[in-house]
């Protein structure tokens, strides 16, 4: 079994613990961290023309440079939190592309949700959402933390 397992800063732990327990110990496990390319412009603040003024770019290592510092970083540590050995992968570009790129050859793609803290379609965000819609190979949702109960789902008005 060749098992894909995508990352981000705010659900790493969640993604990890879940492949921990579940994945069979012969599986082949890659650890995924996609940073989007759209950082860089925004990080630029529209760059040089912009209301006919002209921007030096900021202080300091390029925006690309600390983002990939930090995926290594992200990626060592959910590698040491796995426990077990696991190929690493750090892309760059639209985020929901990579993904679907990474999953062609795997067997299960596992990521977590990343909307709202509650039961409904909008626990999961737009880039997971398309992602689970159109991979190519069986995907698990988990949960990042907790599960939240029934309580939180909204029930449309006519059914209370």
């Amino acid at each position: 079994m060749r098992a894909l397992v995508w990352i981000s800063e705010s659900t790493w732990e969640g993604c990890i613990d879940h492949a921990r327990v579940l994945l069979p110990d012969g599986a082949q496990v890659t650890l995924l961290h996609v940073a989007s390319s759209d950082v860089e412009s925004v990080a630029a603040g529209g760059g040089p023309g912009r209301l006919g003024r002209h921007r030096r770019p900021p202080p300091g290592p390029p925006v690309r440079e600390i983002a990939a510092e930090e995926a290594q970083a992200l990626l060592g540590a959910a590698r040491d939190r796995l426990g077990r050995p696991a190929e690493v992968s750090a892309r760059r570009g639209r985020v929901e592309r990579e993904v679907l790129e990474a999953c062609d050859d795997v067997d299960l793609l596992i990521l977590a949700r990343d909307g709202e803290a509650r039961l409904g379609p909008k626990s999961l965000g737009p880039r997971t959402r398309f992602v689970a819609d159109h991979a190519r190979c069986p995907v698990l949702v988990v949960w990042a933390g907790e599960a939240p109960g029934a309580e939180t789902m909204r029930w449309p008005l006519h059914l209370r």
